[in-house]
């Protein structure tokens, strides 16, 4: 029975052949450094601040140890019981909706050296920095938006305000970047709100972050409280009828007894009791409408959440990105690897040619 040789790679050999090759892997690794440093210091520095809401909970759908045992398996019990259509779970949808986006436009924001204040929307459109090499790819798109109607060539924001319901291609290419640079989560277990900004300047990042929760803050609100408020205001109104009524029922009720003074008739005293008893009827309304009115004052509190901040959103001392340093390094490893596999390709080749 004949033994099959397996091949060995000797290790010292391949050491060998690539320190034979030391020159040329010194080429490679200065060229690869040069070529990606020039290519990501360039590139824009990017911030990013982030920050935590816990937003108050409905304790009555919890479930107890079955809540608790559902939770581990990230299954959240009471968003299942809660009525509410819109659960902690669709606020990463509310944020990124075009309303919501549009809405933080206008927000006044500055920059951290204190040489630009203005709207967000301003400084996106005239405070960015863009890198060297992004602009033929600029060139190209421009030329090649010359082609398109004037009502795609629209400047940005040129009516002085966006339309989120009709966005021309260049403002849904900006509200698709927000859309990216602002992002929100929440953890199917606690609920907990996590809203997180990245952008050019870190004291811009910090104030729209902020202001992302406040608007949130409010859209929660505004939606939990939406029905009571109205049925405040419709009992406020009906209040201010009941009330103009029961007036005119009194000022009825004064003028008839201040003109029959002394009348011991009996027609008279019938009608002034019959005034009496509207006049007390419309009190006995505006009354009802008055407590009902107070207990909807009431609601609108007890269905305002309350929220807790577990963390503030803060200015960033370092940058997110990108990472130049690990970029560079990388980069020379990958070269690396790129070298010596085509050193072992190119050696293998020439022995199967001397074997044929």
């Amino acid at each position: 029975m004949e033994e099959k040789k397996e091949k060995v790679i000797d290790l010292r050999e391949v050491t060998k052949k690539l320190w034979n090759k030391k020159i040329l892997f010194l080429k490679v690794w200065v060229i690869t450094f040069v070529l990606a440093c020039v290519w990501i210091f360039p590139q824009p520095r990017i911030y990013e601040t982030s920050l935590m809401l816990a937003p108050e909970t409905n304790g009555e759908a919890n479930g107890g140890s079955i809540g608790n045992l559902a939770s581990s398996f990230g299954i959240n019990i009471g968003n299942m019981a809660n009525n509410d259509a819109i659960y902690p779970l669709l606020y990463p949808d509310v944020v990124s909706s075009n309303d919501f986006i549009v809405g933080l436009l206008d927000i006044p924001v500055e920059t951290i050296d204190g040489e630009v204040k203005t709207d967000f929307l301003t400084y996106l459109l005239t405070h960015q920095e863009v890198s060297i090499w992004s602009w033929p790819k600029r060139w190209i798109k421009s030329f090649l938006e010359s082609f398109d109607s004037d009502e795609e060539r629209k400047p940005i924001g040129s009516a002085g305000k966006l339309n989120p319901f009709r966005l021309s291609r260049k403002e849904e290419m900006l509200v698709k970047s927000l859309r990216e640079a602002i992002r929100c989560s929440v953890d199917k277990k606690t609920d907990v709100i996590t809203i997180s900004v990245s952008g050019q300047d870190p004291l811009v990042c910090a104030i729209v972050c902020d202001s992302v929760r406040a608007r949130l803050q409010n859209f929660i609100i505004n939606y939990r409280t939406s029905k009571v408020r109205n049925d405040v205001e419709y009992y406020d109104r009906m209040a201010a009828e009941t009330y103009i009524d029961y007036q005119k029922a009194l000022h009825n009720y004064s003028q008839f007894c201040d003109a029959h003074r002394g009348v011991i008739l009996q027609a008279m005293q019938s009608q002034r009791d019959e005034l009496e008893n509207e006049m007390q009827m419309k009190f006995n309304t505006y009354s009802v409408i008055r407590t009902q009115l107070d207990a909807a004052k009431a609601k609108v509190q007890e269905r305002t959440p309350a929220f807790t901040t577990l963390q503030n959103a803060s200015v960033p001392v370092k940058p997110s990105g990108p990472k130049r340093m690990i970029f560079v390094f990388s980069m020379l490893v990958l070269s690396t690897m790129g070298l010596v596999g085509y050193i072992m390709f190119k050696d293998r080749l020439k022995e199967l040619t001397e074997m044929s």
